[in-house]
C-alpha cells in the first residue's frame, strides 16, 4: 500500500489532475453560487426566458403556416389524407401551449420584479437613513441616524405594528361575535 501510495505521489499525470481538481473546486463554488443567485433573480430569469420565447413563438408561426398549407391542400382536393392533419395539429398545440407557459413564466417573474422593485420602495421609505455599522467606523455617511435615533424609530414601527394587530383582533372579533349573534 506504501509503494502504491510513492507512485501516486511520483506519478505526473496524477500530481497533475489533482491540481486541476484543486484549481476548479474554489472557482466553481463561486460559479455555482452565482448561478443560484441569477435563478432567483426575476429581472434575470425574464431576459433568459426571452429568447426561448422568440424560438418558441417562432416555432407555432412555422407549424401554423404547415397547417394552413395542408388545410388549403385539402380543401382545392389535393390531398385526402387526415393522418398527416392529425399530426400536425397535435404538433400545433404541443408548441402553442410551450408558447403559453412561457408567456406565464414571464409573467411570474415580471410580477416577482415588481414585488421586489416595491418592497425595495417601501423599505427605503419606512428607513431611509443607515445606521453606521461597527465594522467600518471610517465610513462615516452623512445620513446615517444615530443609534438612538434608530431606537426610537423601532419602538414606533413596533408601537404601529402592535396597533394594527389589536384593531385586527378587534375587527376578527367583531366578525365573529356577528357571525354568532346571526346564527342564533
Amino acid at each position: 500500500m506504501a509503494s502504491q501510495q510513492q507512485m501516486g505521489s511520483n506519478n505526473p499525470q496524477l500530481v497533475a489532475q489533482a491540481a486541476i481538481l484543486q484549481q476548479t473546486q474554489p472557482q466553481q463554488q463561486p460559479q455555482q453560487q452565482l448561478s443560484q443567485q441569477q435563478d432567483f433573480d426575476p429581472v434575470h430569469r425574464f431576459k433568459m426566458l426571452i429568447p426561448q420565447l422568440k424560438e418558441s413563438l417562432q416555432n407555432v408561426m412555422t407549424i401554423a403556416s404547415l397547417n394552413f398549407g395542408h388545410n388549403t391542400a385539402i380543401d382545392n382536393g389535393q390531398r385526402t389524407t387526415e393522418k398527416g392533419n392529425d399530426a400536425a395539429m397535435q404538433r400545433f398545440d404541443k408548441s402553442f401551449e410551450e408558447f403559453y407557459a412561457l408567456c406565464d413564466q414571464l409573467e411570474l417573474c415580471l410580477r416577482l420584479a415588481h414585488e421586489c422593485l416595491s418592497q425595495s420602495i417601501d423599505s427605503t421609505k419606512h428607513s431611509p437613513n443607515l445606521v453606521p455599522t461597527a465594522t467600518k467606523p471610517d465610513t462615516v455617511q452623512t445620513e446615517s441616524l444615530s443609534y438612538s435615533q434608530y431606537l426610537s424609530m423601532i419602538k414606533s414601527q413596533i408601537s404601529c405594528a402592535k396597533d394594527i394587530h389589536n384593531a385586527l383582533l378587534e375587527c376578527s372579533k367583531k366578525i365573529a361575535g356577528k357571525g354568532q349573534g346571526a346564527c342564533n
